[in-house]
């Protein structure tokens, strides 16, 4: 009964933001590539995304929406990993504002090594940190979903992380050797710095 009074408190601080559907295809034979993926990874053999406790930040070297939409909805091997499933992120932040969502928050999404058995992907329309920082409308929606994610699910505002800080997460797990050190260097510690000092309390 408590753990309900606090949700149903948390919610109404941060209250959630608009969300456009936008769903990729991800049928049974993509949820058992996951759950593949998955147990490979994390000996987790399961597609759900159970008890999230991380959010992670990108940003997506494309200019446009469709074009991000484009390479998550095909599922075909990425091409610096050669796995499927094919990579995705929960939800997509257009340069206007616009919050999509591609895979319902119950499943797992390939967005980050090491992280994805326990954590949404925000991706945001952009090709640099700069990008996604200095457009007002961007950034204020994401502001918007992290907060109402975090607050949703009890994540700690340290646990909101760019892609560049997965290794350092303490939630970081990776059972194939030579992953265990991959990650990507978008959404830097000093750019994650001033983000989650604009996240504000639930």
């Amino acid at each position: 009964m408590l753990a309900l009074i606090v949700s149903v408190l948390a919610t109404a601080a941060a209250p959630q933001p608009t969300i456009v559907q936008k769903p990729i295809p991800f049928p049974r034979a993509r949820k058992t590539q996951m759950a593949a993926y998955s147990k490979r990874h994390y000996g987790i053999d399961s597609y759900r995304l159970r008890e999230p406790k991380v959010i992670v930040e990108h940003y997506t070297v494309t200019e446009t929406f469709q074009q991000t939409y484009n390479t998550f909805a095909p599922n075909n091997p990425d091409p610096e990993l050669k796995e499927l499933p094919g990579t995705c992120a929960h939800y997509v932040i257009d340069r206007d504002g616009t919050i999509y969502q591609l895979v319902p928050r119950s499943i797992m999404c390939r967005h980050t090594v090491g992280l994805n058995y326990t954590s949404f992907g925000i991706e945001h329309v952009g090709m640099s940190d700069g990008d996604v920082m200095g457009n007002k409308r961007q950034l204020a929606a994401s502001l918007r979903l992290t907060r109402w994610l975090r607050c949703r699910y009890g994540i700690a505002t340290k646990d909101v992380i760019g892609h560049s800080e997965s290794l350092s997460s303490p939630f970081h797990t990776e059972r194939v050797e030579r992953l265990k050190q991959q990650t990507h260097g978008d959404m830097t510690r000093a750019t994650m710095k001033k983000y989650r000092a604009q996240l504000g309390a639930c």
